[in-house]
């Protein structure tokens, strides 16, 4: 079983995930971005670890629903909102059980990517985030393993893709030929989730 210490580590990881590879989230930013995301996530994640340390939530869904808080305040751009719907709504899912199974989360991960595809208009394929969460969420149903490997393999795959949303598409094709900062930083955070489950001998 999940409990909120296993989710507060997993938010932590994905801090310290984040902060080393700011500058690459950002590399790949300034080509078809506003050359922000990694700084922007960075301070973001910053604020959810800083946050869920100084007052540890006692259930799952309320440390993802806090983190989900601490994005939307803290990072512009689209980017706070959509990783904050990610977790709010994904937290929310989860109710106020004081543990939850993997297939739970890997059900109420599927609800928060569904209301990030809600909110920003974006389908798979459109060069995204959703590139990376959408086959990572299916794989968790196997192990956390293999969502990891599946969101790395879909970030990869939005090499050959043309933008259709965000400001990526105002390049049009142009965009082909770039690596999605926002699958990239998605495929850290289930990186970061596989990693906290091997640290504690877990697996779906």
């Amino acid at each position: 079983m999940l409990d909120a210490d296993f989710f507060h580590r997993w938010m932590s990881t994905t801090a310290a995930s984040v902060d080393r590879e700011a500058a690459h989230l950002t590399e790949l930013d300034s080509a078809i971005g506003d050359a922000d995301h990694g700084s922007n996530l960075q301070r973001g994640f910053t604020a959810v670890a800083a946050a869920l340390d100084k007052e540890p939530p006692q259930t799952p869904g309320a440390v993802l629903m806090l983190a989900g808080r601490q994005l939307i305040s803290t990072v512009g751009g689209a980017s706070g909102p959509l990783y904050g719907t990610l977790l709010r709504r994904t937290g929310k899912e989860l109710g106020d059980a004081p543990a939850v199974t993997a297939e739970e989360l890997a059900r109420a991960l599927g609800a928060g990517v569904a209301a990030v595809a809600q909110l920003g208009g974006a389908q798979a394929g459109d060069k995204t985030m959703l590139d990376a969460l959408l086959p990572a969420v299916e794989a968790l149903g196997t192990s956390f393993e293999a969502g990891r490997d599946a969101a790395l393999a879909g970030a990869l795959a939005t090499v050959p893709l043309q933008a259709r949303k965000g400001r990526a598409s105002y390049l049009g094709e142009r965009s082909i030929g770039h690596q999605d900062p926002g699958a990239t930083s998605s495929a850290l955070l289930i990186d970061a989730l596989a990693e906290t489950a091997g640290a504690v001998g877990g697996g779906a």
